[in-house]
């Protein structure tokens, strides 16, 4: 045992280290937000809230029921049942996520030509049962018309998601 090892252990000097940066940042006012007082906007593209995309014109969900967006799942959280009018064409009668098993990974979103499904930026969502997180079409339709309507939604597809449909045109 060296005399520096012997004066470390007899005089404590790592515990005297470690109290003066305790005695340092003491006096110094906290950098933690208090939640639900102090909320701070996610970071530009954030990925919380799933929500379809309403459609300015009709005002209807811009899904066609392609089901890309559920294909590219890979926790498998996304359903669609669709079905045919007399013109052929698919209907989408349901649209149904199950928040709790997603990654928020947004391969959905990258997956849709038509930009019918985005992550929103709403972030605090809680609730005591499971079914609240079971999301069906009418749910999702409301949370764009919350979270996402107007200039925000348009941006948030301008600035994070390319390409798009428009990229593709022959000709």
């Amino acid at each position: 045992m060296t005399v520096k090892e012997f004066f470390k252990k007899i005089f404590f000097i790592e515990i005297l280290h470690g109290l003066a940066l305790t005695f340092r940042h003491l006096f110094t006012p906290p950098i933690t937000k208090q939640y639900p007082k102090e909320k701070r906007e996610p970071a530009p593209g954030f990925r919380g809230l799933h929500a379809l995309v309403r459609d300015k014109e009709t005002g209807k969900a811009k899904c066609v029921g392609c089901g890309l967006c559920a294909a590219m799942c890979p926790s498998k959280c996304i359903y669609i049942y669709t079905s045919e009018d007399e013109d052929h064409k698919k209907i989408v009668d349901r649209y149904e996520i199950d928040v709790l098993r997603c990654v928020f990974c947004a391969f959905c979103v990258e997956a849709c030509p038509y930009g019918a499904i985005s992550l929103s930026d709403h972030f605090a969502y809680s609730d005591y049962s499971r079914d609240a997180f079971y999301m069906k079409k009418e749910k999702l339709l409301s949370n764009w018309d919350k979270y996402m309507a107007g200039e925000k939604g348009e941006n948030y597809f301008k600035k994070f998601w390319k390409p798009k449909r428009e990229d593709f045109k022959t000709g």
